[in-house]
């Protein structure tokens, strides 16, 4: 073979190998970010929720002394779309600087956002920020914490003490009120459990559901 013909389409080759090992690091399909907040002497003091662009997520919502235990739960495709594309605005964290302000300001918890993908990982570390993307994220996550304690004393409570399923009740309808759930429609079902069973207060059955009429008249369920 002519060594003048053969030499650019070696080059060329050499060019896609070298291109294919670069992108073997990050598969596309298999994103993850996690939201991790830490803060000492709150309650939780501990919350870190990790959400796969495929849909599987996990939340560990705890006291620093309690031990790890992640359980997996379900995040809906349009908040896990918000999520990667608010990550994506922040360069999925592969930033230059830091976004924590960097003045006196009192411990607000210490929250870190990480992106991996295969071999890539980056991320970045704040208490409090002005970064819009950021801050964005903190309300998300924050939100589906608050909306899994919500769940779970409800289901708690359901089981192990029926007159305090009205005061869990009040908590979802307060924070549904102020919009910090981000999927209110994942509690239809204990609230028509609630609402149906006949063992419960009735201003807990009729809360529950009037709850879920307002939810399902919400969000089309």
């Amino acid at each position: 073979m002519n060594r003048e013909r053969f030499l650019p389409r070696c080059l060329c080759l050499l060019a896609c190998v070298a291109s294919f090992a670069a992108a073997a690091g990050a598969d596309p399909g298999n994103a993850t970010i996690t939201y991790r907040r830490v803060f000492k002497g709150s309650t939780p003091e501990f919350i870190e929720i990790k959400v796969s662009d495929q849909g599987k997520s996990t939340y560990d919502i705890r006291q620093l002394n309690d031990d790890a235990d992640p359980e997996a739960f379900e995040v809906g495709p349009e908040v896990r779309k918000k999520i990667f594309e608010t990550a994506a605005a922040l360069n999925n964290f592969n930033l230059s600087g830091s976004i924590d302000v960097q003045k006196k300001i009192a411990n607000l918890g210490q929250k870190t956002l990480r992106y991996e993908n295969g071999s890539e990982a980056h991320e970045t570390s704040f208490n409090y920020t002005l970064n819009s993307s950021a801050n964005e994220l903190m309300q998300i996550f924050e939100g589906l914490a608050r909306q899994q304690e919500d769940l779970d004393e409800l289901q708690r409570s359901s089981k192990f003490d029926r007159l305090g399923v009205n005061d869990a009740l009040m908590q979802f309808e307060s924070d549904v009120d102020h919009r910090v759930i981000p999927e209110p429609e994942r509690l239809l079902p204990i609230l028509d459990q609630i609402a149906a069973d006949s063992r419960f207060l009735e201003i807990a059955r009729t809360r529950a559901r009037s709850l879920a009429e307002r939810i399902r008249s919400a969000h089309g369920n």
